[in-house]
């Protein structure tokens, strides 16, 4: 008999796995990535989604708060490179205001609102 392999309690108790970003074969979990990205000091708010990819299947989008207007995304992308792996760097980021994260009442970030900005951009755009 085969059995599936069984979630582990923190997945299922968290809704990590909901958000499990799979790319080229890979799982990439976006609170990595957003770890990585609220380790810089200009950096107020982070919040990564997937978004679909011809080649990869999905692909992370990061979404970035600054305290400042300054930053700008290679600086980023520099810090991510010195601290991911290649897959699990975002191959964008958004920057946006702090107060325009959706937000549920509980006040956490509502992502399947930021993965459908994303996917409803990439149909305008075609």
């Amino acid at each position: 008999m085969i059995r599936a392999k069984p979630r582990k309690k923190s997945e299922e108790a968290f809704g990590w796995a909901k958000y499990l970003i799979k790319t080229g074969g890979e799982n990439v979990y976006p609170a990595e990535i957003e770890r990585v990205l609220l380790a810089h000091p200009r950096v107020i708010g982070a919040a990564v989604v997937r978004a679909f990819d011809a080649k990869w299947g999905e692909s992370p989008v990061a979404f970035v708060a600054c305290s400042d207007g300054g930053l700008g995304s290679q600086e980023l992308i520099e810090l991510c490179r010195q601290n991911l792996a290649g897959y699990k760097r975002p191959r964008e980021i958004r920057f946006i205001q702090f107060a325009y994260f959706p937000r549920s009442t509980s006040g956490k970030v509502q992502r399947h609102v930021l993965e459908t900005w994303v996917a409803d951009e990439k149909a305008r755009s075609q």
